[in-house]
Order: structure tokens, then C-alpha cells, then sequence
């Protein structure tokens, strides 16, 4: 197996914060899964509100996992309409899509079925309470003049364990992982502006392949 790495660097929830050591002060301290680490354990929810379990999931075959902020945001509807045009090939390759937000079941079933004017056949998932964004090292803490701003549009503040009330959200990351869970290419960038772009997701998804 090749091995490529590119490594650059919600509608929100009032949940219990499950590990609140997890989360980074700001985006330029997450610190990312590494190409050649498993991916970890963790369970998402998906559009029919059943629990998912991430490692069974990519068992299945060679998977793209895209983490984004949420529907509520242009950059990340932009991405997933993008994804949604290279889908077809991804698929051709042998992979599956999966994306990954913070957003409600709720949330990603309208993104589902209305992201930029067109629906969506790939699979969304929810990690509201960042059980995944956490574990992959992308959450990070807004500060709080960012997070004053977020507060009164996207909703609810997160509550840590010590009862401190905080705006989370993930860094934009891609995520190209084998079967047997290893991520084989990352790419991960602090400006939640700058996306992968799809031609060098083809590229990448193309020279993972065994």
C-alpha cells in the first residue's frame, strides 16, 4: 500500500462534553491523526437515527471521510456539492464517501436532500457530541470574541465536564482510510476556507489504492 500525506495543519449542541481534554485551545493547536494510525472507535449516528460504528463502517471498503463544520456553513455546502459531482468516480475506485458534521440527525437529512440545489447519495453522519472530531484530534475551542458572534446564529453552547460553556467546532479535514482502518492520506487546514481540492482527492484516492 502507498502511503501519501499531505499534512496542513455546527449548528451547536448543549451536550456533556465527553473529553473535554481532547479539545484544542484554537485550530493552530488540534493535532491530527497521523497517516498510518488507526483510525479510532467511536460511534456516529446516522441520517435514520441508528447508531454507527466508524471502524465497522470502513470495513466495508476503502473509505473517504470528510469532516465539516455543518450545513450552516457555505464553504462546507460548497464542499459537499463538490464531493457530490466526483462521487461517481470515487465509487468507480472502489471507495465509499462518508462526511462527518457536528449538525443534528435532523440537520443532515435536510442537508440530504438539499445541499446547493441538488440532493446528496452519499452518506452524512452525525457527531454531535464530537465523540470522532475529538478522537481524530479536530476539535478545538472558538475564542471567545469568534464564539460571541457563532453564539447567536448557530444555537446552544457546549458544556465541558467542569461546567464551563464553550463553542467547539472541527478543523475541515479528508480523510483517506483502507479497510483495516489505517489512514493511508490526510489533509487537514486551519482556515476552515481552504478545502481539498477535488481533482487532487481523485489523484490521492487514485495512488492509495493497493
Amino acid at each position: 500500500m502507498k502511503t501519501y500525506l499531505i499534512a496542513l495543519g455546527a449548528m451547536l449542541f448543549s451536550v456533556k462534553l465527553f473529553a473535554a481534554t481532547a479539545i484544542a485551545p484554537s485550530p493552530e493547536q488540534v493535532t491530527p491523526l497521523l497517516n498510518g494510525l488507526t483510525i479510532p472507535a467511536v460511534s456516529l449516528t446516522a441520517a435514520d437515527n441508528k447508531a454507527v460504528a466508524l471502524t465497522k463502517l470502513v470495513q466495508q471498503k476503502p473509505s473517504i471521510l470528510v469532516f465539516y463544520r455543518g450545513g450552516w456553513c457555505p464553504y462546507c455546502n460548497a464542499q459537499l456539492a463538490t464531493l457530490r459531482d466526483i462521487e461517481p468516480q470515487l465509487n468507480k475506485l472502489g471507495y465509499q464517501l462518508i462526511a462527518i458534521t457536528p449538525d443534528s440527525v435532523a440537520s443532515i437529512n435536510k442537508s440530504l436532500q438539499d445541499t446547493d440545489g441538488g440532493k446528496l447519495n452519499y452518506t452524512l453522519l452525525s457527531d454531535s457530541n464530537f465523540a470522532a472530531s475529538s478522537a481524530f484530534g479536530l476539535a478545538y475551542y472558538l475564542d471567545d470574541k469568534t464564539a460571541a458572534a457563532y453564539k447567536g446564529k448557530l444555537g446552544s453552547l457546549i458544556t465541558t465536564e467542569a461546567g464551563t460553556e464553550k463553542v467547539v467546532l472541527p478543523v475541515p479535514a479528508v480523510y483517506i482510510v483502507n479497510t483495516a482502518g489505517e489512514a493511508v492520506f490526510s489533509y487537514v487546514h486551519i482556515n476552515y476556507k481552504t478545502r481539498l481540492h477535488s481533482e487532487l482527492l481523485l489523484k490521492a484516492a487514485e495512488l492509495a489504492l493497493p
